[in-house]
């Protein structure tokens, strides 16, 4: 059951193998043999991948109802830190990687001394199967739906300048008032990230953010909208407590577009009840309930 789970979460024998540690003979044989004991076909097998049969739909909603109890009866009985040992390997954004997940790191491994952690911050969506990810911490709604997710927190971005930037341009009054000020800029695959959204008199409006200086990551831009270059549109766990120091000020507040970011932890399947990815999600999950940037912004909307 596990392997038929597998192959249709990955879409293929190869990369339901990669994922369960056996060889892809292994898996195709499982299949074969349970099709065969079923006696019925669970899976169309074309040169373009794998599809359900009828048959094989029924049966894997039977077959995870029958994992889950079994996952559940395990996780009981894993359920000690003594079992919580071994390698795991966590893909993170570089930014929110430096800034919220490696501090928190030493309390999670003293807490399991068995544990060896392989933190890995990079802003490229990785494959877990192909980069041999345990776990991954990502910003936005899953897309991938093979992958299994826990949210750990909502997250905003907000448009931010130093004092000096806004006393030299002005501060502006109206989403059209930033053409006027220079701008930091994502380039490469985050480029999306450059369309600021508004809204002005009822309706949603877009400011295209263009720079004389383009990056790829996040906290090389932060760094240069620290430095007074230009105006940036920031993750809170960044900008907030800036704003609150005084570094930075927040633009046009009362006009921004809610954006509803969350931050999740994805992983396949199979792992959720690995004991050392369940500490890992649920040492997470404890540290995120209540972000501090978040205590950082209602302290400033409410004045304190």
């Amino acid at each position: 059951m596990r392997v038929f789970q597998a192959v249709v979460a990955t879409g293929g024998f190869g990369a339901a193998a990669n994922a369960l540690g056996v060889s892809q003979p292994f898996a195709s044989q499982t299949i074969q043999r349970l099709e065969a004991r079923l006696g019925t076909r669970l899976l169309h097998r074309t040169t373009r991948g794998h599809r359900l049969t009828e048959d094989g739909e029924r049966f894997l909603d039977a077959a995870r109802r029958v994992l889950e109890a079994v996952e559940a009866a395990e996780a009981e009985w894993q359920r000690s830190d003594a079992q919580v040992e071994g390698l795991l390997r966590v893909s993170v954004p570089i930014a929110l990687g430096l800034d919220r997940i490696t501090p928190l790191m030493p309390a999670y491994l003293e807490r399991h001394p068995k544990v060896s952690l392989d933190l890995r911050l990079t802003d490229d969506v990785e494959n877990l199967i192909d980069a041999r990810i345990d776990l991954a911490v990502r910003m936005g709604r899953p897309t991938d739906s093979s992958l299994m997710h826990r949210r750990l927190c909502g997250l905003q971005r907000i448009v931010v300048a130093t004092p000096e930037l806004v006393a030299r341009f002005g501060m502006p009054k109206r989403p059209a008032d930033l053409a006027r000020m220079p701008c930091v800029a994502w380039d490469g695959s985050r480029e999306h990230l450059n369309r600021w959204k508004f809204v002005e008199d009822g309706e949603i409006v877009t400011f295209h953010a263009e720079s004389r200086f383009r990056s790829n990551q996040g906290m090389s831009l932060y760094l240069m909208c620290l430095g007074g270059f230009g105006v940036m549109r920031v993750a809170e766990h960044l900008a907030r407590p800036a704003v609150a120091d005084g570094r930075l000020v927040q633009l046009l507040a009362d006009r921004l577009l809610v954006d509803n970011t969350e931050i999740y932890a994805l992983f396949l399947p199979d792992r959720r009840i690995v004991p050392r990815i369940r500490s890992f999600v649920e040492f997470m999950v404890e540290a995120f309930r209540e972000p501090d940037w978040e205590i950082v912004g209602r302290g400033e909307r409410s004045g304190a």
